[in-house]
């Protein structure tokens, strides 16, 4: 069987059983044992547990449950709710004001979380109710939100990145390192967008407040979460700890400072072990059948087929970044980021070699192609979340709140290409 019709079976098959209502991590299995199925019969099946052992041994892979474990304990320990009111002193006479101490806070939450959902629902929880209060309007507290809540991809430790990496064998220190840059220049471009809409329409927000701020009570609050971060970060980028080992620590310093605040309950670390276990296990049920459907791409030789077939069309790689950008936007519509990316690299990934691009970009540049698709409609996750918190508003408001933070990452992913060197630079430094 050629690559060419392996392509054209695993591709319907895929998009039947998903249309069909069947879940993408069970499509993507079926798909890949069917497809060695119908390559080599059933002489490759026992392969099939070398995949799993593989994956759910991978010592990369290790650190996520950890890292949604140090996310979770954060939040369920009220840690996150003095951290935002902390950091909002700071922000007060901003123009913009806790709409921009959602972007920083987004920023900042997403370097514990790991994942864009947890990052806009933390958030968002304490966000929506102060805003209202303070007299905010939806339409900016709402985008701010869903749009911060992209960072959390993005901005070290992510979930993507690590599965990325443990997919094309780059070094995960290096993405993480690649994504800081990026995650503040889309943070700051995002800041800049706020600052300008509300000199615009000052309606959109209350009057500024002329009371003191008490920048020591704000900096007490804010600091440990600081800390937290300095410490899980700056040990995997000193080199003291691998990136599997600085998310044990970090959720040990969040386990002590949860306990000594005195604010996590029994039933409240239990619902953040509860939590841990189920995102853990549906990221790695993705991830195992995912690859089982890249092992039956390689065995095709689907991957390499495809990559020849492109250098031999001689795409320019600029055209070939728009493609790949209109195909992640048609596809997040209606799939989650992690399985987009367990769904594409292994297709993508050596055409993209072969076009000449670095291996960390790509994964830097996919991450912010799926940030896109987190807020586009009618899957785009980050939208659920927070509609989830405003129950009095309907979905269609959250995504036309989200819009121009759509235009936004689509305008970064070009400065992105244009100048690599954005993430690029600082892997380059640290090494």
């Amino acid at each position: 069987m050629s690559w060419t019709d392996a392509l054209l079976i695993y591709g319907l098959t895929l998009i039947g059983c998903i249309a069909g209502g069947v879940s993408i991590g069970a499509s993507m299995g079926f798909v890949g044992m069917m497809g060695v199925t119908l390559a080599s019969g059933m002489m490759l099946w026992p392969t099939f547990g070398d995949v799993v052992w593989n994956t759910t041994t991978n010592f990369n892979l290790v650190s996520i449950p950890l890292f949604v474990l140090m996310g979770e304990l954060i939040l369920q320990s009220g840690i996150s709710s003095r951290f935002y009111s902390g950091i909002a002193g700071f922000f007060r006479h901003i123009p913009g004001g806790l709409a921009q101490t959602n972007i920083f806070g987004c920023a900042v939450f997403s370097a514990i979380a790991g994942s864009s959902v947890a990052t806009a629902l933390t958030v968002g929880t304490v966000a929506t109710r102060e805003m209202r209060s303070h007299g905010y309007a939806d339409t900016l507290t709402l985008g701010t939100l869903t749009a911060g809540g992209c960072l959390g991809i993005l901005i070290p430790p992510s979930i993507p990145l690590i599965v990325y990496g443990s997919m094309t064998q780059e070094s995960i220190i290096d993405l993480f390192m690649a994504g800081v840059v990026p995650g503040l220049v889309l943070a700051g471009l995002f800041s800049v967008y706020v600052m300008v809409r509300v000199l615009l329409q000052p309606s959109l927000v209350p009057k500024k407040p002329t009371d003191k701020v008490d920048y020591m009570l704000a900096a007490k609050n804010s600091f440990p979460i600081i800390l937290l971060i300095g410490a899980v970060i700056g040990g995997m980028y000193t080199g003291v700890v691998t990136p599997t080992e600085a998310s044990g620590f970090g959720s040990l310093l969040a386990l002590l400072l949860a306990l000594l605040y005195r604010e996590l309950t029994p039933a409240g670390f239990w619902r953040a072990l509860r939590n841990t276990v189920l995102t853990s296990a549906v990221i790695m049920f993705v991830t195992i059948n995912a690859q089982i459907l890249n092992f039956a791409i390689v065995s095709t030789g689907i991957g390499h087929g495809l990559a020849a077939w492109l250098a031999g069309l001689q795409i320019s790689p600029l055209l070939f970044f728009c493609v790949l950008l209109f195909i992640y936007l048609i596809i997040g519509m209606f799939i989650d980021g992690l399985s987009i990316m367990l769904l594409t690299v292994p297709l993508l990934y050596p055409s993209l070699a072969t076009l000449g691009f670095n291996g960390v970009w790509v994964g830097i540049i996919l991450v912010v192609f799926i940030e896109l698709g987190a807020l586009t409609p009618p899957m785009g996750l980050n939208l659920f979340a927070i509609q989830s918190i405003v129950p009095d508003r309907t979905l269609g408001d959250v995504a036309i709140a989200s819009l121009p933070y759509c235009a936004i990452i689509i305008a970064f992913s070009f400065l992105l290409y244009a100048f690599p060197q954005i993430a690029l630079w600082l892997p380059a430094v640290m090494k």
